[in-house]
């Protein structure tokens, strides 16, 4: 395993991103919706950063459907959506932007509710990696190709507690695709 962020680097990567979302965000009426479960560590930083009046919800994408082994469709559970989003700015937050596929799917769904815009944060994009017209309107930084964890990220539900960001060695990860 080898530091790719180190924890001041976050800090200071993730207090310029907070910045940018103030900036970006001042006087509109914005919930911040956080992206279960990689992005809880994100989400309540920023939520200590931010000094704007905001909304704070969480969606779970579900890779599966319950009792079955074959993946499918990513669905928003609006019911954790406690206030709504109908008529409000909407920032999703996720950890890691790769494929771009999950937030490629959760947006069209999140836009039904009838917010006024969305966009998205997330701390850590993946160069060369996105396969949907859609980037990050937020980025904290962006890194190489590799299995990385820390700062909320896991490998099998290990290293989520790392106040840094590692990137895993091939053989840590026996050949697991890198999220």
């Amino acid at each position: 395993m080898k530091t790719l962020i180190s924890e001041e680097q976050l800090r200071e990567g993730i207090g310029r991103l907070a910045d940018e979302i103030r900036r970006h965000y001042a006087d509109k009426p914005l919930t911040l919706v956080g992206v279960l479960v990689g992005s809880i560590v994100l989400l309540a930083d920023l939520i200590r950063l931010l000094d704007i009046p905001c909304r704070v919800e969480l969606v779970q994408s579900r890779e599966r459907p319950q009792g079955t082994a074959r993946p499918g469709p990513l669905v928003v559970d609006p019911e954790l959506l406690v206030s709504g989003i109908r008529g409000r700015h909407v920032l999703l937050v996720d950890d890691i932007f790769h494929s771009g596929n999950t937030v490629w799917e959760l947006i069209p769904q999140l836009d039904e509710l009838g917010p006024e815009t969305i966009r998205l944060a997330v701390l850590l994009r993946k160069e060369g990696q996105c396969r949907v017209p859609k980037q990050p309107d937020f980025v904290g930084f962006d890194i190489p190709n590799g299995f990385v964890v820390g700062y909320g990220l896991d490998y099998e539900d290990r290293y989520r507690h790392l106040p840094y960001i590692a990137m895993l060695d091939p053989q840590e990860t026996g050949g697991s695709t890198p999220h």
